[in-house]
């Protein structure tokens, strides 16, 4: 039965191509109390959203995350944004607007998406 819903859920996955419309480093995400890289993309006739980060906000006793999950997550963020700019041959965020990309979608939920490293 798993087999079969992998295949459905493959079938249903597309790629766009696009570019990168804004490109931003700060609060964003689940009701701005989130800190990352917030990303959006434009392609034929429509565009997609993304958030890289985690939780900005002090942590409380009634949180599920830890302090590691945090700094491991905001970590991540830092480091993608690096190899992005890094890999678009750009020094700082704003400069990403523009950058072509290849998008994964499922229906018109963004699934994955990359850089064109190979028109950069």
């Amino acid at each position: 039965m798993t087999e079969q819903c992998d295949r459905t859920t493959e079938r249903r996955l597309r790629k766009e191509l696009g570019k990168i419309s804004h490109a931003s480093f700060g609060w964003g995400g689940y009701q701005d109390a989130q800190l990352g890289l917030s990303l959006s993309f434009t392609m034929r006739g429509s565009g997609v959203n993304t958030f890289i980060g985690n939780w900005g906000i002090e942590r409380s006793e009634y949180c599920k995350w830890t302090e590691e999950d945090r700094l491991r997550l905001l970590g991540e963020a830092v480091m993608k944004l690096g190899s992005m700019l890094t890999m678009a041959h750009k020094t700082d965020v704003t400069q990403l607007v523009g950058v072509p990309v290849e998008l994964t979608l499922d229906g018109n939920m963004l699934h994955d998406w990359r850089l064109l490293e190979e028109v950069l």
